[in-house]
């Protein structure tokens, strides 16, 4: 019977190390750091300054709304010990109305920037997504983790980054290479 236990024994010892050494090569923790991705996508450069330009554009209608208002004002100021009660109530109303009307412009092409930020952001932030779940099928990774700054992942070993070699395969892919 121990000629039987030995052999067995050395059996299962191999095996068990094996097992070991295989469960724990393919089931190395890797991640990648998603604001370094988003910084270093190309994507997101383009982007940026395709709705930079638009925020730009939008703000200088509010701004030319905004000073020919005062333009407006600075005339009414003007002109007013010259006006009876009755056009000077008009003109106040009327400055009082148009102020109204730029706030509310105002109010709205910020709600529409904030919400074509978020879009734009949302669209690049789902093509990484895409291609770092592509990535980690075609590597074999069963996960890749997404560090953000905000504590998700704390500590990680440099060889368990994949930041840049994710990203340069992101950027390649988007430039067609």
């Amino acid at each position: 019977m121990n000629k039987i236990a030995l052999p067995i024994a050395l059996i299962a010892l191999v095996a068990s190390i094996a097992s070991f050494f295989y469960l724990q090569s393919s089931s190395d923790l890797v991640y990648v750091d998603v604001n370094k991705l988003l910084d270093g996508y190309k994507r997101t450069k383009i982007v940026k300054a395709e709705f930079d330009e638009k925020a730009k554009t939008m703000k200088s209608n509010v701004d030319s709304l905004l000073a020919n208002w005062q333009k407006e004002l600075k005339t009414y100021e003007k002109e007013r010990s010259g006006l009876s009660k009755k056009e000077l109530e008009l003109k106040q109303q009327l400055l009082g109305n148009k102020q109204q009307q730029i706030n509310n412009y105002q109010q709205a092409v910020q709600k529409q920037l904030q919400e074509e930020d978020k879009k734009v952001t949302q669209t690049v932030i789902n093509d990484i997504n895409d291609f770092v779940k592509e990535y980690g099928k075609k590597n074999g990774y069963k996960v890749i983790f997404g560090a953000t700054g905000s504590g998700t992942i704390m500590y990680g070993e440099e060889s368990a980054d994949l930041t840049d070699k994710v990203l340069e395969e992101l950027n390649a892919e988007f430039e067609g290479k």
